[in-house]
């Protein structure tokens, strides 16, 4: 038996519930996993919320899409993308469904390797915003020499961004509120407040103009801005603003309307991500962890949309 979060109907977090499922046996191609550490998503609340529809017949839904930890079992032919998979590997899962477990079977070609030395809470909240923050940019076109503007660069996805920008030899301004600047600097990038002003701030920091743009927070002023200082609408990408996004023609990534969601690119990213961290060009700021039954308290503060960097879950 496993402890497992779901969404026992449609609303807000108080939806959730923990409970006891079985676990099988893996079957060909599978491995079972013990689960140390579950990142959390705006996706996981957006699937119970009724923003993706209320199908009655989807209930119970499972949540989770990324972990981090130790392989319990394996199938036959449990290969991952680094080779053959083996119980005590120590690893990474994305793409899989149902992570907010102490066990779970998933695929084995899911199944990267965990960094060494790497925290599991660190490792459980890398890939999903590290893989969508890889995807921006190829999608932008950011490469050696670039000006790039991130907006809601403090966030989870925006750090992310920063960092391969950074690590890509690009220079970055991040858009995030004052408290984050030091931060911000630190990890190589030139912060700027967000706010009335903006693009006149922008225009001082980069006179040469602005090469591309990442929105990870969907405002109206950060389309607004991109689109009036960016001059390829073709290198502005969004992972949030998909209404408005499609209304000025600039790229929409992710999984919303009309976007691009990148299935394969994202997965070959895994990687490379994981190659950044080794290399200490990239680093997961876990904002908060919270017990596995308090996962409706994590959305909680997920859904306020004020946390600087990832919020996990630890069974």
């Amino acid at each position: 038996m496993t402890r497992v979060i779901v969404a026992a109907s449609y609303g807000g977090p108080e939806a959730l519930t923990l409970r006891d499922e079985q676990v099988r046996s893996p079957r060909p191609g599978e491995a079972v996993l013990e689960v140390r550490a579950a990142g959390v998503n705006p996706a996981d609340w957006k699937s119970y919320s009724g923003a993706w529809g209320a199908d009655p017949t989807k209930l119970p839904i499972r949540l989770g899409y990324e972990a981090a930890g130790v392989v319990a079992d394996v199938g036959p032919d449990a290969v991952g993308p680094a080779g053959p998979v083996r119980v005590g590997d120590e690893v990474i899962a994305f793409r899989v469904a149902g992570a907010y477990a102490e066990r779970l079977v998933v695929k084995a070609a899911a199944l990267v390797p965990k960094p060494a030395g790497m925290a599991w809470e660190e490792a459980a909240g890398l890939m999903l915003a590290g893989a969508t923050a890889y995807h921006a940019l190829v999608a932008s076109s950011v490469a050696a020499g670039d000006t790039v503007l991130v907006h809601g660069a403090a966030g989870g996805v925006g750090l992310m961004a920063v960092q391969l920008a950074v690590a890509r030899g690009a220079r970055v301004i991040g858009t995030a509120s004052p408290g984050r600047h030091t931060a911000l600097r630190e990890l190589g990038a030139e912060p700027t407040a967000y706010g009335p002003g903006l693009a006149d701030r922008l225009r001082a920091l980069a006179p040469a103009g602005i090469d591309a743009a990442v929105d990870t927070v969907g405002t109206d002023e950060a389309v607004d801005v991109s689109v009036e200082l960016v001059r390829d609408r073709e290198r502005v990408v969004t992972i949030a603003a998909f209404e408005r996004g499609e209304a000025v023609g600039i790229r929409r990534i992710g999984g919303g309307p009309g976007a691009d969601p990148g299935t394969a690119l994202r997965d070959a990213a895994r990687l490379e991500l994981v190659r950044l961290v080794e290399q200490g060009a990239l680093r997961v700021f876990v904002d908060e962890a919270f017990p596995l039954a308090a996962a409706a308290e994590a959305h909680r503060l997920g859904q306020q949309g004020h946390s600087h960097g990832k919020i996990v879950l630890v069974p």
